[in-house]
């Protein structure tokens, strides 16, 4: 009889191509490219005289540095035209499938590609942004790399990983009306901190998961790379299932019984053994909000801004309340905002842009509030948002309707935060400048986002 395993152990061990004392040489399945970090992995590819060794297996397409808005006149600078450019020849030159800025399907990769079931259970998982873990929602092993990553990935058909050990997050409890992944994510980062799962595959399960769709799944995995994991997995279920049927890559007729059979296999054996377990009760969360400048510095919208003295790193709370303009005390609702960013990897999902458009029906954007910003997280989810109308909710409340991109979770275009800017943000990160030189961000749900849009400074939907 076979010994129990894991769920990661079964995916890895089955990609393994060479095994060596520290590290592992994986084969990859999909290679998810965009137009940052593949420029100079291209360059050193053709310099080598070598060629993308299984070209079916790259996805492509342009999110971190496009404009969301006015594409007709072009791009914004003269280095994301140059890096455009350079992606679209890369493309065109060796045969890989490429959604252009002109596709109905382009978006961020990392919305793209499991909405068309380009994303399945079991696969290996490779790309140049840290938030690749989001594809570990569908039981795949999916790694953010670097640039030389992506060019022995593309050369080579494979990656080389330091031996991982395993984490399991148990969530257990009853999960409270108006709480959501996000509010799970930040509550787990605020009470383990972001190196909790440093070295580790992560794999969340229990009740709680199993009562989650397959958007809110992937907002969890998104956020375990915060954690410091290098891969956020979750079992096959129904629900995982559900979500492939039908898509336009996922398989069909006898592929798909086929496929059902592998997939049914994707889960922790009973009694596997994982190198650490944790634990976490959702029952009595809140909604988070972010004061500081990791997304571990998180507090429930109740609370007040903490004092630095009683926090994991009081240094590290000094210099972020300074960056911040924070007082410690401050209650969480007082704090006035300028701007709103509804989109991202994160929370950029149909199911997200629905529960914006319930709060913000029949309200409008509060006067001291400079820019609200809504970015579906691709073409597809902006058309399926628009079929059900809810754009002219977004429209009429006084919201900006954008088309797809990264836009201000990170600020390369030129949808960012000027200096000192304060803003209610539903992207992955609140580091220091990471949406614009000297701005200050604040993580939380779409539900928080909408609601602080129309009240001007944080606050619950039922509240308005």
């Amino acid at each position: 009889m076979s010994a129990a395993k894991t769920l990661f152990e079964k995916i890895w061990q089955r990609h393994i191509v060479a095994e060596h004392e520290t590290s592992v040489l994986l084969y990859i399945d999909k290679h998810l490219v965009n137009e940052v970090t593949s420029p100079q992995a291209f360059d050193s590819l053709r310099e080598a005289g070598r060629k993308p060794w299984r070209s079916r297996s790259v996805l492509a397409t342009a999110d971190h540095n496009i404009p969301t808005v006015n594409r007709q006149a072009g791009m914004h600078d003269e280095i994301a035209r140059l890096q455009l450019n350079a992606l679209e020849r890369n493309c065109s030159e060796y045969g890989l499938h490429y959604y252009s800025l002109n596709d109905a399907r382009q978006g961020i990769l990392h919305v793209v590609a499991p909405e068309l079931g380009e994303t399945l259970p079991g696969i290996t998982i490779a790309c140049g942004d840290s938030h690749t873990t989001t594809h570990g929602a569908f039981a795949a092993l999916a790694f953010g790399i670097g640039t030389s990553d992506v060019e022995q990935v593309l050369a080579t058909q494979s990656l080389t990983i330091p031996k991982l050990k395993t984490m399991n997050v148990l969530l257990h409890g009853i999960l409270p009306d108006g709480i959501y992944a996000k509010d799970i994510a930040l509550a787990f980062l605020r009470e383990f901190g972001t190196d909790c799962a440093t070295g580790h595959a992560l794999e969340f399960s229990g009740d709680v998961v199993a009562k989650l769709s397959m958007e809110a799944r992937m907002t969890l995995c998104n956020l375990s790379t915060e954690a410091g994991a290098r891969v956020g997995i979750i079992g096959v279920d129904d629900v995982t299932i559900d979500y492939l049927r039908g898509r336009p890559s996922s398989p069909k007729g006898r592929d798909w019984e086929l496929a059902l059979e592998y997939w049914s296999t994707l889960h922790s054996d009973d009694h596997a053994g994982f190198d650490r377990h944790l634990s976490f009760d959702v029952s009595r969360l809140t909604p988070q909000v972010t004061w500081g400048t990791t997304p571990a510095m998180t507090v429930g919208l109740d609370e007040s801004v903490p004092d630095p003295r009683e926090c994991r790193d009081p240094e590290a709370a000094m210099r972020a309340l300074d960056y911040m303009g924070l007082a410690a005390g401050t209650p969480m609702r007082a704090i006035a905002l300028d701007k709103i960013f509804i989109g991202s990897c994160t929370n950029s999902r149909i199911e997200d842009l629905r529960v914006v458009a319930e709060v913000v029906k029949h309200r409008k954007v509060a006067a001291n509030i400079r820019e609200a910003l809504i970015v579906p997280g691709s073409g597809s989810v902006k058309r399926q948002a628009e079929q059900e109308g809810l754009h002219e909710i977004f429209l009429d409340a006084g919201f900006q309707w954008r088309d797809a991109g990264c836009s201000m979770c990170l600020g390369m275009n030129n949808d960012s935060l000027s200096e000192g800017e304060r803003c209610a943000s539903t992207s992955n990160r609140n580091f220091e400048g990471r949406q614009g030189r000297g701005g200050r961000s604040h993580l939380v749900s779409p539900a928080i986002a909408a609601a602080a849009a129309i009240a001007g400074h944080f606050a619950a939907p039922g509240e308005l």
